[in-house]
């Protein structure tokens, strides 16, 4: 049908049969959609169509035919800080967003800091170093190459400097730094809530916190226990102990999933402050049974950098 004619029975029907409003009412939108520069149809969207076919077949038989009609199941509003959004590219860069070393799938952007006068990103060493196997020098992408980041299309910097991870003793820190290349912005007040610029340098108690990461984005939970030593830790080549980490159960549901390392966990009760750098989590247990989260004290990361938190 003609355009004209297109608007003229969208708005008919509208007045007609559906109530806008009324949010208890079947879910039924109407839009138009182009076949081609002259001719156009009604597009119906549903959410379920079985529950609505006799109104689709009065709105079919209105229009003739000529009628597009979509299942389109529930809509949501998607926040910035959902998982779509963190595994996309960003420039100016984020926290939270996707990040890794070529030879890694992909990992998490935790925090901007400063180290020798000059700002860098902070993962983990086995997000931005290959678990002590890269090079440094080695080029970091936005996103990971399981988020489509390809070398050296997405490169937004270069690997500085990563934590030793021992296997003959026990370790503190799963760390690294990747310098960003000029012409590659960041911008460190893109936390949910706004920006976060202190550390608690000994965190610890039932405090309340908060992550957004690459694969469950902004989640909420509970320090259930702190110093904790003895952690024997699944990377890439066996295993490795950790002594002194923050232990971290989510709120209504899991804090982390395979993805999320290397995000900035913070406060979320009065002062914002980081407290941890995560790392690690269980498959399950905690009080929900959907596992726990395991993080390095956020001082001791940046102890071993010599670095502070960018200030917006």
């Amino acid at each position: 049908m003609h355009l004209d004619s297109c608007r003229e029975l969208k708005n008919d029907l509208r007045g007609r049969i559906i109530t806008a409003a009324d949010v208890s009412a079947p879910y039924l939108a109407l839009g138009i959609k182009a076949d081609s520069e002259d001719r156009f149809r009604l597009a119906v969207r549903v959410r379920e169509a079985a529950p609505v076919s006799d109104l689709l077949a009065r709105i079919s038989g209105d229009a003739r035919g000529e009628v597009d009609v979509v299942e389109v199941g529930e809509i949501r509003a998607l926040s910035p800080f959902s998982p779509e959004e963190m595994q996309k590219p960003h420039r100016p860069l984020v926290p939270g967003c996707s990040v890794g070393h070529p030879d890694v799938t992909a990992g998490t952007l935790g925090a901007f800091v400063e180290v020798d006068g000059a700002v860098h990103v902070l993962s983990n060493n086995h997000v931005l170093g290959n678990t002590g196997e890269a090079a440094i020098g080695d080029m970091a992408l936005q996103p990971g190459k399981a988020d489509r980041g390809r070398d050296p299309a997405d490169r937004f910097g270069e690997l500085v400097a990563m934590s030793e991870l021992k296997r003959d003793r026990p370790n503190l820190v799963d760390a690294a730094v990747a310098r960003i290349d000029d012409g590659v912005g960041h911008d460190a007040a893109r936390y949910p809530g706004g920006p976060v610029t202190e550390a608690d340098p000994e965190p610890g108690g039932a405090t309340a916190v908060e992550k957004v990461g690459r694969t469950t984005g902004h989640t909420r939970g509970r320090i259930t226990a702190f110093e904790v030593d003895g952690l024997r830790i699944s990377f890439p080549g066996g295993e490795l102990v950790f002594d002194d980490q923050l232990e971290v159960s989510g709120t209504g549901g899991a804090f982390s999933a395979g993805g999320d390392s290397g995000s900035l966990i913070w406060t979320d009760e009065g002062r914002r402050e980081a407290v941890g750098l995560l790392f690690a989590g269980s498959a399950f247990g905690g009080p929900d049974g959907t596992g726990l989260t395991y993080a390095n004290p956020i001082g001791l990361v940046l102890e071993t950098f010599g670095a502070r938190l960018v200030a917006p």
